[in-house]
């Protein structure tokens, strides 16, 4: 038997990547991703294992080279600022590639069956993350008073992302940018400021 064809794994992965971000994780067949990295299916084995490895190995990538913005966006000196970039970010990305909107995190687990609950809790676990670190950096701005003392920092960090994940979704949908960025000022209208 021959062995299979070397294939350029960051190339396949981004590929692949692609593929995962369009149709998501269930919609996603092994034959669209022999299609897309143009690799034979035990090369794309070898290589990454099975659908469920590929799309994990995928949604690192996405984090670091796509996502990185939200934790950019931590960095920023107020709160308000960090809601504001993690909204500019989360329309940048979604309305950015006319091929796949949205955001894979989210296009990736939307739907599922029994099957993929492990990659649905992984992508449950990943959004997690950025959650708890954006309450950890909101906290920090309540301590240093730049929100009110009474500010609900767990709630707040889940209304920024509940706002960027349905811009997400809206961008998947078709809206443009021009009304993501709306949306993203309306929720950032009624941010809470500390009393002077």
């Amino acid at each position: 038997m021959p062995r299979p064809r070397r294939i350029d794994r960051e190339e396949a992965l981004e590929a692949a990547l692609g593929m995962f971000w369009r149709k998501g994780y269930e919609g996603t067949s092994y034959a669209d991703l022999v299609a897309a990295t143009g690799a034979e299916r035990p090369a794309l084995y070898a290589a990454f294992g099975n659908k469920e490895a590929l799309f994990l190995k995928a949604l690192d990538r996405y984090g670091s080279h796509y996502g990185a913005y939200v934790w950019e966006a931590l960095k920023q000196p107020t709160a308000r600022q960090v809601a504001q970039s993690i909204f500019t970010g989360a329309i940048d990305l979604a309305t950015r590639f006319p091929d796949r909107t949205g955001c894979l995190g989210l296009n990736g687990g939307l739907a599922g069956t029994d099957e993929s609950a492990s990659v649905r809790q992984a992508l449950i676990d990943w959004r997690a993350s950025g959650e708890d670190a954006l309450r950890t950096r909101l906290e920090r701005a309540k301590e240093e008073a730049d929100l009110p003392s009474d500010a609900d920092c767990a709630a707040l960090s889940a209304f920024v992302l509940a706002v960027a994940h349905g811009m997400a979704i809206q961008a998947k949908a078709g809206f443009s940018q021009q009304t993501l960025t709306a949306v993203a000022q309306q929720a950032l209208a009624g941010w809470p400021t500390r009393a002077e």
